[in-house]
């Protein structure tokens, strides 16, 4: 893990974290698991915008969820687009704890 923060998701959004020195992965349609990957092994936080993450394997967003490092915040983007969903809330639904 080179360190840092990883920004992955739309332009518009892109360029608010790249202004806050983050390092910045702009994926085509279709790319956004790999570039997802990427910010894995690079960053110490992977911020990733709730619409990019829709198109992630939900398997995906679960294990790096769980192994907390890097630590991975879903967030919304600079356009209003989707909204995160509770991630900690739909895995305690699965794992039958309620919430």
């Amino acid at each position: 893990m080179a360190g840092g923060t990883v920004f992955v998701g739309d332009a518009l959004t892109g360029a608010g974290w790249r202004l806050a020195g983050a390092t910045t992965l702009v994926p085509s349609p279709g790319e956004e698991e790999t570039f997802f990957r990427q910010a894995l092994r690079q960053g110490e936080l992977v911020i990733v915008t709730a619409q990019t993450a829709q198109r992630l394997p939900r398997k995906l967003l679960e294990a790096a969820a769980v192994a907390q490092s890097p630590q991975v915040l879903i967030a919304p983007d600079a356009a209003g687009g989707a909204a995160p969903q509770d991630l900690a809330a739909a895995l305690r639904s699965q794992m039958g704890l309620g919430g």
